[in-house]
């Protein structure tokens, strides 16, 4: 009788322990580590449009998972197959079925951070938003040739680019080209506070005009000393109806920055860019300014001076003058530096 009875607790005794292996098993199935080696990296992109089975194959493929078997369980349970939200997930190695599945069925995607320095042409811009996000190219294209579109911005296929001001941006990867554009456009708004519009109205320009002057500052010169110096040139030249003649305008114009020196038939490309030919602004800005350019025409001194020549020490910096006679002067002072260089 004694050794049943202690036959049966035994056995209930080996019940128990299984059933408190099953439930440490599921529970370690449920909230131990489940990633793999991370073959495509840390992110995971989910595009929009996937339905369940693609996001299976991107955890697959990108090494994400180890044991699919019982995340697909545990998805299919969470209603992961009809909740399904694109974007860029970042999947630290040793995160359990339990933190991916929740990061994943509530869309908590981990923003791209852009930044955004100088760029010379929209092509430039389009091809760094659709080969950091999933934003469409060609869509983004046709935004920035709607005139209809861009004129709720006060803008148009010229100054588009105007918007862009150089900066550190957060976007959701799955952004479209018509939120990201927004998004962009509003930093543009808010860097045109009260302030700095009162400053561009001190010095005669509009907002998009002193960008478009930035732009020039900002591909003659790195020298920040000299910025509002060359700021101020560019001004005085609009005031008095003389031609800019903005080497990098023509360079632009052509489409090849690599050139050092501007000269004979390029002065002569029928661009509109081409501020040698045409008085006035060019139609657009040549780059996306820094915010030190800006500011440098915003705060650019009121001088007499028209021209400027790079100084013959080859420092980086400019001499400035006010007539013509003073600018042969350095124009030949810095050629003579050159011959005896031999630089040609």
């Amino acid at each position: 009788m004694a050794a049943a009875k202690k036959k049966k607790s035994r056995g209930l005794l080996y019940v128990v322990m299984f059933i408190i292996a099953i439930g440490l098993f599921a529970l370690y199935k449920v909230f131990g580590p489940n990633t793999r080696n991370l073959t495509g990296g840390e992110y995971l992109y989910i595009h929009t449009g996937s339905d369940y089975e693609k996001l299976k194959t991107a955890l697959q493929e990108g090494g994400f998972i180890s044991d699919m078997a019982s995340f697909g369980f545990l998805a299919e349970r969470a209603q992961i197959p009809e909740h399904i939200h694109p974007g860029k997930y970042k999947i630290k190695n040793g995160m359990s079925n339990f933190n991916i599945i929740r990061m994943l069925r509530s869309g908590r995607q981990t923003p791209v951070k852009l930044v955004i320095n100088r760029l010379r042409t929209q092509k430039d811009f389009i091809y760094m938003l659709s080969s950091n996000l999933e934003v469409d190219s060609l869509a983004l294209k046709q935004l920035l040739r709607d005139p209809v579109y861009l004129s709720e911005f006060g803008l148009d296929t010229n100054t588009v680019m105007c918007a862009v001001i150089p900066d550190t941006y957060d976007f959701f990867w799955n952004i479209t080209a018509d939120k990201a554009f927004r998004k962009i456009e509003k930093n543009y708004s808010r860097f045109w506070d009260a302030t700095r519009k009162q400053q561009a109205r001190s010095q005669g320009v509009t907002p998009v005009k002193a960008i478009i002057i930035a732009s020039i500052v900002d591909e003659e010169s790195n020298m920040s000393a000299d910025k509002p110096k060359i700021a101020s040139v560019y001004i005085n030249r609009l005031n008095k109806g003389m031609k800019l003649q903005a080497d990098p305008t023509v360079k632009f114009a052509i489409g090849d920055f690599t050139i050092r020196r501007v000269t004979g038939n390029m002065l002569q490309n029928p661009s509109p860019y081409n501020t040698y030919l045409y008085e006035g602004l060019p139609p657009g800005p040549i780059c996306t300014p820094s915010v030190s350019s800006v500011e440098a025409v915003l705060q650019a001194p009121k001088t007499t001076y028209l021209y400027f020549c790079a100084k013959e020490d080859f420092s980086g910096y400019s001499n400035f003058a006010s007539t013509y006679d003073e600018q042969l002067k350095n124009a030949h002072a810095y050629q003579k530096a050159l011959d005896a260089r031999g630089i040609h």
